[in-house]
């Protein structure tokens, strides 16, 4: 059979945009029918978002009755619930609506996350708590994820054209799916001690390359930087040399109890009033002492300073 792979299509012209996602109309769903069974999705959120989705979530019903969805916030059991309705006729759209409500649970803010409804919107949530065990190590590099004012975060931002939220042991990522892809390498690599700063520097040349046409077609391997991992020699500490024993066979000699002390200076034998008085006294001995410190410290302002002698030059005849 003849190949037809190679024969000229004169319908397939330059200025149509392949990659371009159209959008799914009611007139697209062919039957006209609803769904046969009903799809639904459930989120669970943490105590502290109880407040905030109560106050926005008149605005996710909203929202999502645009798409024929239908929702439930569950106070009681601390979940959210999205479902299909006769009315439906996308059947893709509870993905969305489930992404929605996994976004309001990650604290993502409700006019950021309702953007994840649009065809060209894709959403990630980054898990990094596994990848370090020591908590100290894992606040740290959070934090260097993040950067001095967020500036590092927000430099990722505008490189990826993605939206970026580092809450607790998740990074949430909303934008483009190519975006998203470089945003989970640049987060995995911070957390296995790979500062972001490297791969940030890799995407600005990038971008760079990516407006010249002469090298759409070449390899961009000799544009890009190289780093090798050092090993950066460190200090160990000096180790001090514990001074040997003298080996004895006897036992060391018992320490003196509580009790014991008390019978020596007198005190086991006062009464319960005598105890506090004395106690008393001591703290107001103590107080006193601390009172004259005090004093003395605030006069050091007030003496006055050596000061030369004056001598006059006129010499008496």
């Amino acid at each position: 059979m003849v190949s037809t792979h190679n024969r000229d299509k004169p319908w397939d012209t330059e200025e149509i945009n392949k990659w371009k996602i159209e959008e799914f109309k009611p007139e697209d769903n062919a039957s006209g029918l609803p769904f046969a069974e009903e799809s639904s999705f459930m989120t669970l959120f943490p105590k502290y978002r109880e407040t905030y989705l109560k106050s926005v979530w008149n605005d996710v019903t909203r929202a999502l009755n645009t798409h024929n969805l239908a929702c439930v916030l569950d106070l009681v059991e601390g979940s959210m619930t999205v479902k299909t309705t006769r009315k439906t006729y996308d059947p893709a759209i509870i993905l969305k609506a489930r992404d929605l409500i996994k976004l309001l649970a990650r604290s993502v803010p409700f006019p950021q996350a309702v953007k994840i409804l649009e065809d060209d919107m894709a959403c990630d949530v980054i898990k990094i708590g596994n990848f370090v065990t020591n908590k100290e190590r894992f606040v740290k590099r959070r934090q260097r994820l993040v950067g001095p004012n967020g500036n590092t975060l927000k430099a990722l931002e505008l490189l990826t054209k993605c939206y970026i939220l580092v809450q607790g042991n998740t990074v949430s990522v909303m934008g483009p799916f190519k975006g998203l892809k470089e945003v989970r390498r640049v987060v995995e690599d911070c957390m296995k001690n790979i500062h972001p700063i490297y791969h940030i520097k890799e995407l600005m040349i990038k971008r760079e390359l990516a407006k010249k046409p002469e090298l759409a077609n070449e390899d961009w391997s000799r544009f890009l930087p190289m780093f090798k991992k050092r090993n950066v020699a460190r200090k160990k500490p000096k180790k001090v040399k514990k001074e040997k024993k003298i080996y004895t066979p006897f036992p060391p000699a018992q320490l003196p109890r509580k009790v014991d002390l008390e019978i020596e200076s007198g005190e086991y034998f006062l009464s319960k009033r005598e105890k506090e008085m004395k106690k008393l006294n001591e703290r107001r001995e103590q107080q006193a002492e601390k009172q004259v410190e005090k004093e003395t410290e605030r006069n050091k302002d007030y003496v006055a300073p050596s000061e030369p002698t004056y001598k006059s030059s006129n010499k008496s005849k």
